[in-house]
């Protein structure tokens, strides 16, 4: 009987840990890929073009953070981050 408290208990501290720690993670992934366009600028800066798709995606993102559209903003910034590859030369990433 106390083994299966015991377990009851685990499980359950386990799944409360668990989704406390995913609900972060959308959220700090669409801020990961803002911070790594940021960090490309030296990279498309030299293209005018580039520059302004860039700058527009990048307003896009943060207000659809901002509207709490996570899974948007995430699509978003990965579009831009392939786009900044692709047109650079740059698929280490």
């Amino acid at each position: 009987m106390k083994r299966s408290v015991l377990l009851g208990l685990f499980v359950t501290a386990s799944l409360m840990a668990s989704t406390s720690f995913a609900a972060d993670k959308p959220t700090s992934l669409c801020e990961a890929n803002l911070q790594t366009i940021n960090n490309a600028k030296a990279q498309y800066q030299s293209s005018p073009e580039l520059n302004a798709r860039v700058s527009a995606s990048v307003s896009k993102a943060q207000a659809l953070k901002a509207q709490g559209k996570i899974d948007d903003c995430l699509a978003e910034t990965q579009q831009t981050i392939l786009e900044i590859q692709k047109t650079t030369g740059d698929t280490k990433k």
